[in-house]
């Protein structure tokens, strides 16, 4: 992650090249699904609803979220922000923004002077969530940053102290505790469906191809991604296990290996095996990868019965499935819309000044433990959290 001291020149000729390709996206406790609720009149009509500013219109923000914002009760988009003025027109238009709403990452923090902006959503390059978390509460706006939260422990704290000196909410995007089948399984877990819990597993990969695909480029990038496929999608696989047992690790082991003859892996990680050990005597055995087939799962065993998400951490067609020993079975379950949850979640915490369920202590916590298993790998021993 780029710190405030990023340049700015440096910054014009990243924005350029890849016209902000976004972060992606890999939940502490249990969070409690976000009820669907029946519309609240008074707080469905667009003057009630908080306003979001989009930072970063790259492909994530650009399908995935600023489309679902149709279903949110209580937030909608006021504000963009681009290095591309003519895409960020185009879409201002679409969406019915205003263009003196429309920003460059130049004039940014003038955001302050918007009064429709209440929060910004940071969707850049994990190298640059700082800067702009920082910016944005210096602005006076909460801020919902994306995964990983930043690209080191220190950055995280000055994000998160940045804004409890504003006195602004900080949330991490972590869509998949505002997603149903993930909570569903949670809740299982809890009610101790599965017995005793034992071991968890959980595999995250997808081929980068960053001469195919410009959201791809930032990826491979140390400086702007702050690593490789566990910093990306890897961070899935470490948060599931986090909230499926509801504990924090104590000892971290670790094996990476990259082909440093392929020019995806210069100076970012392919393949990497962690293995988090929690108090209960839970194992969670992890990988993440940038050269296997996409693979985005989960399973939770416990001495009664196992359960599987798969996938645990997509957008849309979710599944889980049970076995024990009468067999297998899969519950019925609704699928939800988890990123209108997660906006309407920060937009209703803001409103009724309420701490959100993936506050920045969360985002923290994922990259001090992403850290640790990178020192694990290097040191080739365990490293205890």
């Amino acid at each position: 992650m780029a710190d405030t001291s990023t340049s700015l020149d440096s910054r014009r000729r990243f924005l350029a090249q890849l016209s902000l390709g976004a972060a992606l996206a890999a939940v502490a406790g249990a969070a409690a699904a976000l009820p669907q609720s029946e519309p609240d009149p008074m707080k469905t009509t667009d003057s009630a609803k908080l306003g979001y500013a989009i930072v970063g219109l790259g492909k994530f923000a650009t399908q995935q979220i600023m489309p679902n914002f149709k279903d949110c009760q209580h937030a909608r988009i006021t504000a963009l922000v681009s290095g591309s003025p003519e895409k960020a027109r185009k879409l201002a238009r679409e969406y019915g923004v205003a263009e003196k709403s429309v920003y460059s990452y130049e004039n940014f923090d003038s955001i302050k002077d918007n009064p429709e902006v209440d929060i910004v959503y940071i969707i850049l390059p994990n190298g640059l969530h700082a800067e702009y978390t920082i910016r944005a509460a210096r602005a006076g706006k909460h801020v919902l940053c994306e995964k990983p939260m930043a690209t080191s422990v220190e950055d995280c704290q000055k994000m998160i102290d940045a804004c409890n000196k504003a006195g602004k909410k900080l949330m991490i995007a972590y869509r998949a505790h505002y997603e149903p089948f993930n909570l569903d399984a949670v809740e299982r877990i809890r009610k101790g469906e599965l017995g005793k819990l034992r071991a968890i597993t959980s595999d995250h990969g997808r081929p980068v191809k960053p001469t195919e695909e410009k959201a791809d480029v930032w990826r491979v990038d140390k400086k702007l991604a702050g690593g490789g496929s566990l910093m990306d999608i890897g961070i899935y696989a470490l948060n599931a296990a986090r909230y499926l047992t509801g504990e924090e690790p104590e000892e971290v082991t670790a094996q990476e290996f990259s082909d440093k003859s392929d020019p995806r892996f210069k100076e970012v990680e392919d393949n990497i095996h962690f293995t988090l050990r929690f108090p209960s005597g839970v194992l969670a055995s992890c990988t993440s990868s940038y050269s296997y087939a996409e693979v985005k799962r989960g399973r939770a065993f416990g001495d009664k019965a196992w359960l599987d998400l798969d996938p645990l951490s997509d957008y849309y067609e979710h599944n889980l499935k049970i076995g024990d020993k009468e067999g297998k079975r899969e519950p019925k379950l609704q699928e939800g819309n988890q990123f209108a949850a997660q906006l309407d979640h920060l937009a209703e915490c803001v409103r009724d000044n309420k701490t959100p369920k993936t506050p920045g202590e969360e985002g923290l916590k994922d990259v001090r433990y992403i850290m640790a298993i990178y020192e694990a790998a290097r040191k080739g021993k365990a490293v205890k959290v």
